[in-house]
């Protein structure tokens, strides 16, 4: 018989619940308290006005009407203890208990079960005093900056700062009025991948769903205000299986067997939010129910009735009624959000749209909605949710923007960049480049990107002489995002939104390295910009073209709806406000004027950089790359309070002068606004004028906007939650004498923003390090072997070269599995007693180290005979420890025969790992004399000891590449430096001609 069924709640989540239920032919009317303008009578879907705060009344309400099953949506609510009080009642409820429910609640009680429990997550502690928060965040030397209030009230009240200050100001917002509760949690910021991984469970049995990727902050690139969520994907394509199923294992039934061990038995959904960090799979949070929009990807890709997974829950039976989920379709949902959330939104605003959206076979799940005389208004906070399901990431996304495209209300807020990043992982974009007939071409999908009347706006810039001054220094990390933000930044003049970025490099001699990097800098650049990198055209020019010489181009495109697009020059008026945005980047012809400056200088662009206290250079400073103002700054631009907005790349009057009239002139006060130490010095070791100073440098200011004095302090308050930006000035009337704009006091500015001291280049100059990457390692282990611990501690030594990335064992539940996980570093157990035979079991083991892009292989107890093709593969990567001096003692006790032989010395040798062993191979031997009266075991637990000495350093010799494998299968070394340093102190220098270490440099222990 069909039931009746009740959904607490009234947000996309408990629509998207509502919506699944509904389909069950089990189910014969859902109740939504009090629901959405999408569940107000909407076939068997209809709201209920119960007010679920009380739960007496909620109870009643289920009596009187009948409610076969509760499944409550808020956290809170399940905090309070509302599944208690209904199943008390007699009145079925999917939900866990109060108490089990406080591990989403409660972030001091969830952080102290993950440490309880072993369960790996980002250091914290908790504070009941904002004095001694802010000290703890001042004091600690990780990014401690994520705030949590604890309590139920609180659940939703994380801050994640950009800074340590920005973290403690935050703690005194939380604490001040104490209406977040008692306590403060300040958690270390991970960096990484994150995803949110949820199951069903009944208490004991776990049913993974696919996992889901939320994007948590409010605009494009990651930038803006954290929210709850403005989209998210199922399933997500940066995460293999197999290391969703040690999630499952590890983290999401290790959870839930805790829970019951301790007497709170958990019965629902359980959500994790993840961190996939370079140390392995870090906690980040607990969700006691689907969280949103997490919800909104899932449950479209349910194959079974929702309704009996459900009961099967409630009933204890889940292994019975495993879910089962729609194979080779993903889902991706945008939000839609009011403007001026996360703050206050506004309200009553009229939705249109919504029926053509649905036409295109998408699903639109109402969150902040109402209806309103039979039309649908806002009512604040995240208005919708616009779900599409396809076959691929690709396709659903650009259905998702179609609709998005499709539903109109003034100030909608969302994001055009769901799913982006793992669009990067799959190697697509919305755009695809080509190269035909000796040229390159490039093509964009524009519909896919959600627009609905655009106006392409396109712009090309060059780096010109900054280059010049990174290949001097030999840093070209931070020119690509130079490049990128300098054509963006001039898109965003027009209103535009980037789409997406080519570029094109000449050089005079193609070095693959400095390629790479200025690549990569671009990407990163790109992804921040919300844009796609469609590639680089990398031209070798002839002759006479110097070898070190290079020029670097980009070219972006970006579109603005047709009615958005900024009005221009004739806008500004007498009256107008002028507010900066800070940067401390030099651009463009500036680097002329910077490169005279330094040939007369006693500074290069080695030294300290002046005022610094020698940890930066001259040349860091001068490389500071440029702002990127896009996609933060787009709201405030398409806000309608904007008359203006220019970049200041070349100069800050030029920048200006893009925003004025003839009719009217401009004034600003240089003491307004922060003058970085650089420009002060380039004023007083150039010799320049203030007026020169304006003309040529930006100042300080990286961009300049006009808007009506009325509405200044509104619209600065609005980029200040993003950047440092400042009122600077004001439109007047036209200035018949002089210059048409004026800068007040910028001599006194640029004198105050001068270094206390210039330092002179004989004392100041240093040698500054070359970044060291580090080489990405696996260890091979069958639970024989000693040296794992060795080798973790010496990857995590300052100067490592080393990281271990990866502990593959053949033998399920050794004790070097878990010393790796206690570490952090992801494990594989691959048991060769599952494979027929050798090459299928060592072809697995390939897969894996292909999986985790490892470079180097150390084989530590490891008991099985590697295949002569995966040797072959891997030669000159595979790193092993023998207990015996080359020739190696291929049979019998390798304590036994040095004792019976009468051998003199015996020892441990590290050595390359070839199909046929030879003395050649060796990278570090420890000999160890055995001495009268030594036993065997004695002489084992020694040779054991030199092991633990041996294989560490010999993994940092050709982790740095002091040592290799030749050709001719025998070590090759480099040359010792000037000054006598050893191999392993090379790590960093030039390397000379390979040869043949003499005894004790760096092959032999000891004196």
């Amino acid at each position: 018989m069909a039931e009746r069924v009740l959904v607490i709640g009234s947000g996309g989540r408990e629509h998207a619940l509502a919506w699944k239920l509904a389909q069950s032919p089990h189910v014969k009317h859902v109740f939504v308290a009090p629901g959405n303008a999408g569940t107000a009578d909407n076939g068997k879907i209809s709201n209920s006005a119960v007010l679920v705060s009380n739960h007496t009344i909620v109870t009643q309400f289920c009596k009187d009407h009948n409610i076969g099953l509760v499944v409550v949506g808020p956290e809170a609510l399940l905090a309070a203890g509302i599944v208690d009080d209904l199943r008390a009642a007699g009145v079925r409820c999917f939900g866990p208990w109060a108490r089990a429910a406080q591990l989403a609640s409660d972030s001091r009680s969830s952080k102290a079960f993950l440490e309880r429990h072993g369960i790996a997550t980002a250091r914290w502690r908790a504070f009941s005093t904002p004095q001694e928060a802010c000290r703890f965040i001042t004091s600690t030397d990780f990014p401690a900056r994520v705030v949590r209030a604890r309590g139920p009230a609180a659940r939703k009240e994380v801050t994640i700062a950009a800074s340590k200050e920005e973290a403690c100001r935050a703690v005194q917002e939380i604490m001040q009025d104490r209406m977040f509760g008692e306590m403060v949690v300040i958690e270390e910021l991970l960096q990484g991948e994150e995803l949110s991984c949820s199951c069903f469970t009944d208490g004991v049995t776990v049913a993974s769903m696919p996992p889901a990727q939320p994007h948590k902050r409010l605009l494009d690139g990651e930038q803006g205000p954290t929210t709850a969520g403005m989209g998210a994907l199922c399933p997500v394509p940066q995460v293999p299986e197999a290391l969703l199923e040690q999630i499952r294992s590890a983290i999401l039934q290790h959870v839930v067997d805790s829970l019951r061990q301790e007497g709170a038995a958990y019965v629902g959904v359980l959500q994790t939010g993840l961190m996939l960090t370079k140390e392995g799979v870090k906690v980040l949070n607990f969700k006691c129910q689907f969280g949103d929009p997490q919800c909104q990807v899932i449950l479209p890709l349910l194959k079974n009735d929702f309704y009996e997974v459900i009961q099967a829950t409630i009933d204890g039976r889940l292994c019975s009624c495993m879910p089962a989920w729609l194979e080779n379709r993903t889902a991706v949902c945008v939000v839609m959000a009011s403007p001026g959330y996360p703050g206050d939104s506004d309200k009553g605003r009229e939705v249109t749209g919504l029926v053509q959206a649905e036409e295109l076979g998408l699903q639109v799940f109402h969150g902040g909605t109402a209806l309103k005389d039979g039309r649908v208004v806002t009512s604040g906070g995240r208005v919708l949710s616009i779900t599409a399901v396809r076959q691929d990431l690709m396709e659903a996304l650009g259905e998702a923007n179609r609709g998005v495209a499709t539903i109109h209300f003034q100030g909608a807020t969302f994001r055009r960049d769901i799913g982006h990043r793992g669009l990067s992982f799959l190697g697509e974009s919305f755009g695809w480049g080509c190269s035909e007939g000796g040229g390159f071409a490039a093509f964009f999908d524009l519909k896919a990107s959600g627009y609905d009347d655009p106006i392409l706006v396109s712009q090309t810039k060059g780096l010109g002489p900054k280059l010049q001054v990174a290949q001097v220094c030999k840093r070209h990390d931070t020119i690509g995002q130079d490049l990128v933000s300098l054509c963006v930044n001039d898109l965003l003049a027009q209103g535009a939104e980037p789409l997406f970025f080519l570029s094109h490099l000449a050089c005079g001699k193609l070095n693959a390295e400095v390629m790479e990097t200025i690549k990569e800098g671009i990407a990163e650049a790109c992804r921040s910009a919300g844009c796609a990198f469609l590639g680089a055209e990398v031209t070798e020019v002839a002759a006479p073209c110097p070898a070190g010489h290079c020029d670097l181009a980009g070219f972006a495109v970006g579109a603005v709806e047709r009615g958005q697009r900024l009005p221009g020059l004739q806008r500004a008026e007498e009256g107008d406000a002028l507010l900066g945005l800070g940067s401390a980047a030099i651009h463009g012809r500036a680097f002329g004027v910077v490169w005279r400056i330094l040939l007369t200088s006693s500074l290069h662009c080695s030294s300290p950089a002046p005022g610094s206290c020698g940890d930066t250079t001259l040349g860091d400073v001068l490389l500071t790359p440029g702002k990127m103002f896009s996609p933060a700054l787009l709201p405030v631009l398409h806000s309608g309070h904007v008359k203006g907005f220019a970049p200041t790349a070349e100069g800050l009057l030029g920048g200006i002068s893009r925003l004025l009239p003839e009719h009217v002139s401009a004034v600003l006060d240089a003491l307004s606004w922060k003058i970085p130490e650089i420009f002060g010095w380039l004023y007083k070791e150039g010799n320049l004028s203030a007026e020169e100073m304006a003309q040529t440098f930006p100042c300080g200011i990286g961009a300049v906007l006009v808007v009506q004095k009325e509405l200044a302090q509104h619209v600065l308050q609005d980029i200040q939650r993003q950047q440092e930006a400042w009122l600077i000035g004001k439109v007047v009337a036209p200035c018949h004498t002089g210059s048409h704009i004026e800068v007040e006091n910028l001599a006194e500015a640029l004198q105050l923003s001068s270094p206390q001291q210039l330092l002179d280049a004989n004392t100041a100059k240093i040698q500054p390090q070359p970044r060291k990457r580090k080489v990405k390692v696996a260890v091979l282990v069958s639970g024989a072997g000693t040296a794992l611990p060795a080798l973790i501690g010496s990857a995590r030594e300052p100067g490592s070269c080393a990281q271990l990335v990866l502990v593959i064992s053949n033998r399920p539940g050794v004790q070097e599995l878990r010393s790796a996980a206690r570490a952090g570093i992801p494990t594989r157990v691959i048991d060769h007693k599952l494979y027929g035979s050798r090459s299928e079991f060592d072809s697995t083991i390939d897969r894996v180290l292909e999986e985790f892009s490892v470079e180097l292989i150390c084989l530590s107890g490891f008991m099985r005979v590697l295949s002569s093709p995966f040797l072959r593969k891997w030669k000159g990567k595979i790193l092993n420890a023998s207990p015996s001096l080359f020739p190696l003692i291929k049979d019998g006790n390798a304590q036994q025969e040095p004792l019976e032989s009468g051998f003199k010395v015996t020892g441990c040798t590290v050595h390359f790992v070839l199909e046929e062993p030879g003395a050649g191979a060796a990278i570090r031997r420890e000999p160890l004399p055995p001495g009268p009266g030594h036993s065997e075991a004695a002489l084992g637990e020694r040779l054991q000891e030199a092991e633990l000495r041996a294989f560490p350093l010999a993994l940092q010799l050709v982790a740095s590449g002091a040592a290799w494998l030749g050709a001719h299968g025998r070590t090759c070394w480099r040359r010792r430096e000037s000054g006598g340093l050893s191999p392993e102190q090379q790590r960093g220098h030039g390397a000379a001609s390979p040869e043949e270490p003499p005894e004790g440099e760096g092959l032999w222990a000891g004196p």
